[in-house]
């Protein structure tokens, strides 16, 4: 496949140095910077993705103080003794001819520190305490502390800094009403609110001189009450060039609001009517950002005027080497971000390294090395899902001769199923990739094609993995095989069709995504960016404080819905720390009824019979779902063993628990890394 990207591929001048093209990737939270070791991690991490083309790069935010850490421990620059560490990272990335800016991030009263300040004493609904509010010398310290974090950045060999300046923190909340309630010098009217960071950026341009690029992120959208309006926001623009800023950057969205920003459930490049709307109010350039993960809509975004530059931040965890294809002509060969938040996100509020998964290389790259083999085997993988593809690439691509067996007439395994839920068509790239690797590594593979112990004994391979996933469980239900009963393979993966009352047992991961395709009928609301935005309430005009109609336009649910579980727990509460909510949230517009602590009794011509705190009573449904969980398929593994083969499990045929796509690609990029 050949492609031409002349707009994503030009240069870029930013007066005090020329980006040699469109691409930025985006701060992101490693979890590498108080890790043992993590600064030697961090410089390959960037490194990688020097070599792989990117023009820009910021670094995760890095605290100016104490006060403005996330967490306690968490990483700062604030005195000479630091800089050696941070030079690690600029030189490895120089040495590879890139560009990096550091990211200068105080959390203010985002922070989870026993004790955190802010311009007002007002508690985020998602921090542990109320923050103390800011004295006027608090202050002024903040303000000298950001401008000396960055004359550090400079000595450290960063290229420019990125002063963050919304999603909800310390700058973002001096910027607004909803969390600047001061009456002195720095609170009030729009033009005092703005003085904290206008300080900030004169003094930084003072400390640093003309040849260093200052970045501001500016919150385009707060999405939350009280937030700016737009002629505050082109206002706060206008300013930030005025004191120095040599590019801005953009934020869409504080972390407390209860909208998605960078989900699957978002369009791609929801977000950019909003730099296009600030394009040609100042003479820098506009970076647009959010949900861009491929070449061609990068490209038409800068094709479009949307912005100058495009910032892709989860897409270099996906692939590092993303603009290096693309100009190659090899974008059909990127692994593209699916958007899930699963190894990403999730990861870095649970207090884990940051990865990517469909790429668990990601932060990992100097333990997870694909070195060629220099004793090649030849091996059988038997199952092409997500366990299968991810050890069947891997390994071919380090010299094995691989036969991949699939018993269905397509690859993908769960991916066929994932990606017909309504918000999880990005599974489409996934699968994409990998048929395109399979391709290019040549591996053999024999599609519809349920291979036998005999065969694979007689095949002369050195080992099998067995990647044959799971099959749904059963439970003990009088009435299981009821007519009116099917298993979620049967709905998702056969077309069968439920009818207009459906019940679903079990609310894990599985049960939420069948209640989402039941109600979309199989079609996403919001699939366009308008509808998008009016299924959410989005005043695309900007002209309400925070850009919030209160008017979420949500059609009607395509079936009535009962989404059950044995557990007394909240539906739901095991889902992913940073979508569950966007999962509940989608379900709750669907008038979804969702119970609790449910005994089933039984399911006949009636409906299913439940008992609830001791009551009895009967849905009366015309069909019910079981997503109960499932179980492991292995009946090879037995016979496979007692011919003497070598046998690996891998995947839900390890170990069956919620569908997890995450454990099993790095299972199996892992053990193929080691064979």
């Amino acid at each position: 496949m050949t492609a031409s990207f002349p707009h994503l591929l030009k240069p870029l001048d930013l007066g005090v140095t020329t980006l040699s093209n469109r691409v930025m990737m985006g701060a992101m939270h490693l979890g590498l910077e108080a890790h043992p070791g993590g600064f030697e991690r961090m410089a390959e991490f960037y490194a990688e993705r020097a070599r792989g083309g990117v023009g820009l790069m910021v670094t995760g935010g890095i605290a100016p103080n104490q006060d403005g850490l996330l967490k306690t421990g968490g990483p700062v620059l604030e005195a000479h003794g630091q800089i050696a560490r941070h030079k690690l990272v600029t030189d490895a990335v120089h040495g590879e001819d890139g560009k990096i800016l550091m990211q200068i991030l105080h959390t203010g009263r985002y922070s989870y520190q026993e004790y955190s300040v802010a311009p007002s004493p007002i508690r985020a609904p998602n921090s542990p305490a109320t923050p103390r509010e800011m004295t006027g010398e608090d202050i002024d310290r903040t303000i000298a502390d950001f401008a000396n974090c960055a004359a550090l950045a400079r000595e450290a060999g960063y290229d420019g800094v990125e002063i963050m300046g919304s999603e909800g923190y310390l700058i973002n909340e001096f910027i607004t009403l909803h969390t600047n309630h001061r009456d002195d010098d720095w609170g009030g009217a729009y033009e005092n609110r703005i003085r904290f960071v206008l300080e900030i950026i004169r003094r930084t341009r003072e400390k640093t001189g003309p040849n260093f690029i200052i970045m501001f992120r500016l919150s385009m959208l707060d999405l939350v009450e009280d937030g700016s309006t737009w002629s505050e926001i082109v206002k706060l623009a206008r300013e930030a060039e005025k004191a120095g800023a040599n590019i801005l950057n953009t934020g869409i969205g504080w972390h407390e609001a209860r909208i998605p920003t960078i989900a699957q459930a978002v369009p791609r490049a929801a977000w950019t009517w909003t730099t296009a709307k600030l394009k040609g109010k100042v003479a820098i350039p506009v970076i647009a950002s959010n949900r861009i993960n491929t070449p061609e809509q990068a490209e038409d975004i800068l094709a479009r005027g949307d912005a100058d530059m495009v910032s892709l931040a989860r897409p270099f965890l996906a692939d590092s080497h993303f603009v290096a294809k693309a100009a190659a002509g090899q974008a059909d060969l990127i692994n593209s971000c699916i958007a899930c938040n699963q190894a990403c996100l999730d990861h870095i509020f649970n207090g884990q390294i940051c990865t990517c998964l469909v790429n668990p290389r990601a932060c990992h790259e100097t333990e997870l090395v694909f070195e060629k083999t220099a004793e090649l085997r030849k091996i059988a993988v038997v199952g092409a899902g997500p366990a299968g593809l991810s050890f069947a690439t891997v390994a071919a691509e380090r010299g094995h001769s691989v036969t991949l067996y699939e018993a269905t007439n397509d690859i993908g395994g769960q991916f066929q199923i994932a990606r017909k839920i309504p918000g999880k068509e990005e599974f489409n790239e996934t699968l994409r990739y990998f048929r395109k690797m399979i391709e290019l590594l040549g591996i053999t593979t024999w599609l519809n094609t349920k291979v036998g112990a005999a065969e694979l004994l007689e095949g002369g391979y050195d080992r099998v993995i067995l990647a044959t996933g799971v099959t749904p469980f059963t439970p003990d239900i009088e009435g299981i095989g009821h007519a009116r009963v099917m298993s979620y393979i049967e709905l998702l993966r056969d077309g069968k069709e439920a009818g207009d009352r459906v019940a679903i047992i079990g609310a894990g991961g599985i049960g939420f995504d069948v209640a989402e395709f039941l109600v979309h009928a199989g079609k996403r609301w919001g699939h366009s960016r308008e509808e998008f935005l009016a299924r959410w309430g989005i005043d695309v005009e900007i002209k309400s404080p925070g850009g919030l109609t209160h008017a979420p336009q949500t059609p009607e649910p395509a079936r009535e819905v009962f989404l059950l579980q044995r557990k007394t727990s909240r539906l739901g509460k095991d889902l992913g720390k940073t979508t569950g909510w966007i999962h509940r949230a989608i379900l709750k517009q669907a008038g979804v009824t969702m119970i609790s602590g449910v005994s089933y009794r039984r399911i006949d011509d009636d409906g299913l019979h439940i008992t609830i705190g001791g009551e009895d009573k009967i849905l009366e449904v015309d069909t019910v779902v079981i997503c109960a969980g499932q179980e492991p398929c292995r009946e090879l593994k037995g016979e496979l063993e007692k011919g003497g083969m070598t046998v690996e499990l891998i995947g839900g045929a390890d170990e069956a628990g919620e569908l997890d796509a995450k454990r099993a690609i790095d299972q199996g990029v892992r053990l193929a890394a080691s064979i």
